[in-house]
């Protein structure tokens, strides 16, 4: 990873702000997925993948949903070794 993140703010539904690292974006199954890492860095290594949906009527806005389907958590978390790998 470069040392120039690209940082990515999130609001819960309870109005709390986080800062994220944006690591990557991934397609599986004809969704997309973002795989961020949560800021500061507590060296576990463990990343945060939420799926993305745009928002209705608005192009240029879209929201990161929690996934609850362990299956897709794992395969989307599989793709982005590989290209980590890579």
């Amino acid at each position: 990873m470069n040392d120039e993140l690209d940082i990515v703010t999130l609001t819960d539904e309870n109005g709390v702000e986080a800062e994220f690292a944006y690591l990557d974006l991934v397609s599986y199954e004809g969704d997309d997925y973002v795989v961020l890492l949560p800021l500061p860095d507590d060296e576990s290594g463990e990343v945060v993948i939420l799926k993305v949906e745009p928002i209705e009527g608005n192009e240029e806005m879209e929201d990161y949903v929690s996934i609850d389907d362990e299956a897709v958590l794992d395969a989307v978390f599989e793709i982005f070794c590989e290209r980590l790998d890579d």
